[in-house]
């Protein structure tokens, strides 16, 4: 075989690597975190990347977060985005079931990393360390981790955000949200009584655990196997107790809207709303519309559940690049 061959066979095996995604984890402010990605700095680095600006496409995940439950979506937005830029997903800390010689904490950098204050630390930590200066940011937040986003653009005002899209935004009210009512007992409260199932259920063998998955989620028309695997990391009493802390505190601390950081990125933010979205109510579209008419505020016009990554990953994908194809037009 020619050289020239073997580098266009090698060049070939690498884009095919990169479409199915790599799974690692690493330890960011001494907790694990899960890290997936499509596309690796690579790009970047090696110049391999046809476009001139660097960017990265970063999905900060909702509760739990599971960065493999997005697995599919990423997958079908790298492809339309013909895998020219890295599309990665950051676990929030400790909610990611960590490999067999790699400990939940090592030495702790930060108190209180899994609360939600150290969970926006956790983000901004990992792009120092991890992530250029000079690389433009798409982030992608889903749920709590549209908040995290606001707070992130808020405390580090030097982030080179080309856009932020907020999918399903819990940033305001979420204790007095109808989901938010049901939950708050349980999560401040009762929180503690179900650790007891859980510590049970996490010594059933993994092909029942995925058994009792399937049949929850049974009424799905169609389950990607990956959901599967990613709902066995809420059988572990460590991820199940993080991702409960975490929740707990939302429930306390995301009360009123951060306005004054809207409004001084408001050109940079994207809201998805949901038209029946029990913890984002229609009204709190419609307050956000009334506070910012100006803004990029869409309500949800398909019947799209708030855990869009069930079921409606090729829809989000499409209607997330219509959104920012002026802006990726301007990188080319």
């Amino acid at each position: 075989m020619s050289l020239k061959s073997r580098v266009s066979s090698t060049k070939m095996l690498w884009m095919e690597e990169e479409a199915l995604g790599q799974e690692e984890f690493l330890y960011c402010c001494g907790a694990a975190t899960q890290l997936l990605k499509f596309g690796s700095a690579d790009c970047w680095l090696k110049g391999i990347s046809s476009n001139s600006t660097k960017v990265l496409f970063l999905i900060i995940p909702g509760n739990p977060g599971i960065v493999c439950y997005y697995k599919p979506f990423m997958r079908i937005l790298y492809k339309i985005l013909n895998q020219r830029y890295p599309i990665w997903a950051i676990s929030h800390a400790g909610h990611c079931v960590p490999p067999e010689d790699m400990e939940m904490m090592e030495d702790v950098e930060l108190e209180d990393v899994f609360g939600l204050n150290g969970q926006v630390e956790h983000k901004l930590s990992f792009l120092r360390r991890h992530v250029p200066k000079d690389v433009k940011l798409v982030l992608i937040g889903h749920s709590i981790g549209c908040y995290m986003i606001l707070e992130m653009m808020k405390r580090e005002p030097k982030l080179q955000v080309l856009k932020a899209v907020l999918l399903f935004p819990t940033i305001e009210r979420m204790a007095e949200s109808p989901q938010g009512k049901l939950m708050t007992p349980v999560l401040c409260k009762l929180r503690f009584l179900l650790y007891v199932p859980i510590y049970f259920l996490s010594f059933l063998p993994e092909s029942v655990k995925a058994s009792l998955v399937r049949w929850a989620l049974q009424s799905l028309q169609s389950l990607d196997e990956t959901t599967v695997s990613a709902s066995l990391n809420l059988f572990n009493v460590d991820c199940a107790a993080n991702a409960m802390y975490m929740g707990s505190q939302e429930m306390m601390h995301v009360v009123q809207r951060d306005d004054p950081t809207i409004r001084r990125y408001l050109d940079k933010l994207i809201f998805y709303y949901g038209s029946n979205d029990h913890w984002c109510p229609i009204t709190y579209y419609e307050d956000m519309k009334k506070s910012f008419p100006e803004g990029t505020i869409h309500l949800c016009q398909k019947g799209i559940r708030h855990a869009f990554v069930l079921d409606a990953n090729l829809e989000m994908a499409q209607m997330l690049t219509d959104w920012l194809c002026t802006d990726i037009a301007k990188l080319l």
